[in-house]
């Protein structure tokens, strides 16, 4: 089958490579019929070399026909609609029964002490082969892939992956009260779904912070209060508090993380570490992965900061000082995916509230992934959104 896979610092290509077979008796095969492009796939494509193997799949943002099952697979079958969650959860642990399929104690990376495995995500996660593929193999089939509807596009269903759960658990972590306000750090996929879902709920005020104009005009299309860091600089919080009735709003989503616009020291760090042997450099990434919590200084007191963004160091600057005197609240963590599942399809229909189907600003040949990644990575044509078909 053909795959995009890496091999080297923006270096990915579409390979050849042998096709999934069925492993275990629960697992699955699907043929991918479209896949996702992620921010958090840059993180790979840019500074996590170290935890990356020359010929790893990428992706995790996939959706397909079911073309294989295992002899103890029961719930689906051959022909069925599916989408397959990032995280690779089995469903029957003890934190898979409490909701937090990211920390699945089955597929649990001890050797890192990470959560739960990840499709096409590193060492750190499992090294499972993505789904930026034609064809995928799912295991824990009876509780992992997601049955869709067999109508509607393939765009109505494919961010039940990621993209929506990720934004959903983003909201929710950010406990905005009732006609509160919350202000959205990054408007790339997340941070702009974040946005729509944030309005949906019934958030007064939705302020969305970028510096890309292409992203700042589509939040702004939609309704959301947009300022744009290029105008604002430093002055950003000040001009957050003028809106919030000078506290700050009752919450904040940072959707941006790991990616170091604004913050050189932070950029130079993590590029430093792409120059050097993988073993040194994997502890590097480790320890001296410097992220940015830019959240601190907008949030009211007593508000609540929601961590969206894939965070990588292992020594972020974390002010205890700042957090306790302002009295606030932290959530963070991957988004647990089968567990607001239930919540998101409602929204999936014809009426499409979230507007998930022209959320994708470019649709793509597999075969054209490379250019889309540069693309993506360069914020050129006014992508926010890429799919792929296999």
């Amino acid at each position: 089958m053909k795959a995009l896979t890496w091999h080297g610092k923006r270096d990915v290509r579409v390979d050849t490579v042998p096709d999934p077979v069925l492993k275990d008796p629960t697992d699955v095969i699907v043929k991918i019929t479209t896949t996702g492009l992620c921010g958090s796939d840059l993180h790979l494509y840019e500074v996590f070399g170290p935890f990356l193997d020359v010929g790893d799949i990428l992706g995790h943002e996939p959706m397909g026909i079911v073309e294989e099952v295992g002899p103890e697979v029961t719930r689906i079958r051959p022909g069925d609609r599916v989408v397959v969650p990032f995280n690779v959860s089995c469903g029957t642990c003890h934190m898979c029964g409490d909701g937090l399929h990211s920390q699945c104690e089955t597929t649990q990376v001890r050797e890192y002490g990470s959560g739960a495995s990840l499709f096409g995500y590193t060492k750190l996660y499992g090294q499972v082969p993505g789904g930026q593929a034609e064809y995928l193999r799912v295991p824990f089939g009876n509780a992992l892939p997601i049955p869709v509807p067999g109508d509607g596009p393939d765009e109505r269903f494919v961010y039940l992956s990621d993209v929506l759960p990720t934004a959903w658990q983003a909201v929710e972590y950010a406990a905005i009260p009732p006609g509160g306000t919350v202000a959205v750090l990054g408007l790339g996929p997340i941070g702009d779904m974040a946005t729509r879902i944030a309005a949906h709920r019934g958030a007064e005020l939705v302020i969305g912070i970028d510096l890309v104009p292409d992203r700042l005009r589509r939040a702004a299309a939609r309704g959301i209060h947009t300022l744009d860091l290029n105008t604002y600089g430093e002055g950003i919080a000040d001009e957050v508090r003028a809106l919030t009735g000078g506290r700050g709003p009752d919450a904040v989503i940072d959707a941006v993380g790991l990616e170091a616009h604004g913050a050189p020291l932070a950029k130079g760090a993590q590029h430093l570490t792409t120059m050097l042997p993988d073993a040194l450099a994997a502890k590097m990434m480790q320890r001296f992965g410097v992220d940015r919590l830019s959240a601190l200084y907008l949030v009211r007191r007593g508000g609540t900061i929601s961590l969206a963004g894939v965070y990588g160091g292992m020594a972020d600057p974390l002010p205890l000082l700042t957090l306790f005197d302002k009295q606030i609240q932290l959530r963070m963590g991957q988004a647990n995916v089968l567990r607001w599942v239930d919540d998101l399809l409602p929204l999936l229909t014809d009426a499409d509230p979230l507007g998930v189907d022209d959320f994708a600003t470019h649709r793509l040949p597999l075969a054209e992934a490379p250019q889309a990644y540069e693309m993506f990575q360069k914020k050129r044509d006014g992508a926010v959104k890429v799919l792929f078909t296999p």
